[in-house]
């Protein structure tokens, strides 16, 4: 079983900057790739940021494009979603997720390929 713990949520004007962590087991960290994924309320699921298990890459949504910076710090364990100019529509609950697929530099954007979820975290942008 994979744990993963997501932190640094909260409630932030528009235009201000929030960074998310996700913490996990050395172990998960090394064999899983870490993917952030948010979901609004009446909205389904959609995929925010991952990197590749190398971290040679990473797949942005476009709706954070140029906003959102991912970052892994291995020494902790820990991925990081770096979120800058936040939007009212950023508004959503984020959840981490650990993926099997770690085949070189593929990068998993489906939420259909993460087997463990976080139990998620909210992040509210006020207008």
């Amino acid at each position: 079983q994979v744990q993963l713990v997501e932190s640094g949520g909260g409630l932030v004007q528009a235009g201000g900057s929030l960074r998310l962590s996700c913490a996990t087991s050395e172990r998960a960290f090394s064999n899983y790739g870490i993917g952030w994924f948010r979901q609004a309320p009446g909205k389904e699921r959609e995929f925010v940021a991952s990197t590749s298990w190398t971290g040679r890459r990473t797949e942005y949504s476009e709706s954070v494009k140029g906003r959102v910076t991912l970052s892994r710090d291995s020494a902790k364990n820990t991925v990081y979603l770096e979120m800058n100019s936040l939007k009212p529509e950023d508004t959503a609950v984020y959840y981490c997720a650990a993926s099997a697929r770690v085949t070189l530099d593929y990068v998993p954007v489906g939420d259909y390929e993460y087997l463990y979820w976080g139990q998620g975290i909210q992040v509210t942008v006020s207008s």
